[in-house]
């Protein structure tokens, strides 16, 4: 028989996964078990009256290169499409105002001063203070910390409030009090300990003719058809019948020689027996699988806090707006008491995603910080979603479009420790070569890291079955002699 490799999770870890083993062993039978009854997990791309909205991730960085690789070897490359090349900034709201990030700050640290000092929106006490950093000693201990601890020990509270915050929580809808630098921004944290001071080291980095702020936008790009292109391109390369949707994993129990027996669904439940097993859905599922296969694996995993979210899509005509749109989106400081996190221009930043003369938006809501919005309804967070966007950016009259994803218990946590919480991971997976564990709970939780942490877990399976399909052959083997 052909050993069997099962995915738990068809997000795009489990389909990077299932696919990169058919890709290293066509020998291996590979199952791709998927609870609800689509693939894709977060990503989800509506078309609606000429509008394409993207439910999460609009795009991905092209380095590392996780992505991009998969994307070439599918033969999307005609698919792939960069930023716009003008516009490329991000604006911030001060007060009643939205100010563009200074030109050269990226996350953390301006890469030009002259920029950050003329920039209104530091005061001249917060700039003084930023630039004090240069004189700073570095911190000499090792130990982790957060990430609101970090820029404020090295640049000051204004700096870290205004700017780093609202730009940080953009990517992991997260509270940098609680988020570790660590495992979240290490470059900037390894940039302290190199050069003792992360303006020095930003000052000598050579300079990008890109005049862009907030993010590295020449670094970005995405799929012309939307985030479920690349979904529904993995899913058609997988061998026919390997994917079984509606089929949650209840129950996982370990077997002798390295086997696995899986319970799948619920009142009726159906067992399967594999080699391998994969698990690439959220840490908390796969906490309740191994409660009782290894406690202590599943407190780690447990351990992962996860936040929610919505993404709500908005369409314009352009007539309607008032503000300039002269960059790719705009972030709210949590200082601001706003009730949005973020909003994003997605048919400035990617032409065609609008019809002509029409603008798309898309309103981040909740996260760690404030997420007691996700107890509003569907509708009451589409009407906060037009309030705010209506007050920052002058829009008069009612969307033309109007779409909602809500995400629940979807972006993992990386608090402070989370990388000594992933090592005791790997050390409990040791006890079961034949497991292993994918997603954005563990690495990163961008498309790139999900894609390769997907890929890693298909060749640790790959290379363990293959030793233990020699041992068994060395064994048959000698019984014969």
């Amino acid at each position: 028989m052909r050993p069997c490799v099962a995915v738990i999770g068809g997000g795009i870890s489990g389909l990077a996964a299932a696919h990169r083993l058919t890709e290293l062993d066509a020998s291996l039978d590979v199952v791709l078990l998927e609870s609800r009854g689509q693939l894709g997990g977060v990503l989800e791309t509506a078309n609606e009256q000429g509008f394409l909205v993207e439910g999460a991730a609009d795009s991905f960085l092209t380095t590392p290169t996780a992505a991009v690789d998969l994307c070439h070897r599918l033969g999307l490359d005609a698919e792939l499409m960069g930023t716009a090349k003008t516009c490329r900034t991000a604006f911030v709201l001060s007060g009643e105002r939205l100010l563009p990030v200074p030109v050269g700050f990226h996350l953390m640290a301006p890469s030009r001063m002259w920029p950050l000092i003329k920039s209104p929106i530091l005061s001249w006490r917060g700039k003084l203070r930023a630039g004090l950093e240069c004189l700073l000693p570095a911190r000499r201990t090792d130990g982790d910390e957060s990430v609101q601890s970090f820029v404020c020990r090295r640049f000051g509270k204004e700096l870290f409030e205004r700017l780093v915050q609202p730009l940080v929580s953009g990517i992991y809808t997260g509270d940098p009090q609680r988020l570790s630098i660590e495992a979240t921004f290490p470059r900037f944290r390894q940039m302290e300990r190199a050069h003792g001071s992360m303006l020095r080291a930003m000052l000598r980095q050579p300079k990008s003719q890109e005049a862009s702020s907030g993010a590295r936008y020449g670094q970005f790009a995405t799929l012309r058809g939307g985030m479920t292109t690349l979904v529904n391109a993995l899913a058609e390369r997988l061998p026919p019948g390997a994917v079984q949707l509606d089929s949650p994993v209840s129950a996982l129990q370990p077997l002798d020689r390295g086997r696995w027996q899986l319970e799948i669904g619920g009142g009726c439940p159906r067992f399967m027996q594999v080699e391998g097993v994969i698990h690439a859905a959220p840490a908390h599922q796969g906490a309740k699988l191994l409660q009782d296969v290894d406690a202590e694996l599943a407190e780690e995993l447990h351990g992962i806090e996860y936040a929610s979210c919505a993404v709500v899509g908005l369409g314009y005509r352009r007539e309607q707006i008032g503000h300039p749109l002269n960059g790719f989106g705009l972030v709210v400081p949590l200082v601001e008491q706003r009730m949005i996190l973020s909003c994003s221009f997605s048919s400035i930043k990617y032409p065609g995603r609008a019809p002509e003369d029409a603008v798309l938006m898309r309103v981040f809501i909740g996260g760690d910080c404030q997420s007691g919005l996700m107890r509003l309804s569907r509708d009451e967070l589409i009407a906060v979603a037009e309030k705010e966007v209506a007050e920052l950016l002058q829009v008069r009259g009612e969307p033309v479009l109007r779409k909602i994803f809500k995400h629940r218990q979807a972006m993992p946590q990386y608090h402070v420790g989370h990388r000594e919480r992933i090592a005791r991971i790997g050390e409990c997976l040791r006890r079961f070569p034949s497991l292993a564990f994918a997603g954005s709970a563990l690495h990163g939780v961008g498309l790139p890291s999900c894609i390769q942490s997907g890929e890693t877990a298909a060749a640790q399976v790959a290379r363990q079955l293959a030793v233990d399909g020699a041992k068994q052959g060395d064994s048959i083997a000698q019984l014969l002699r």
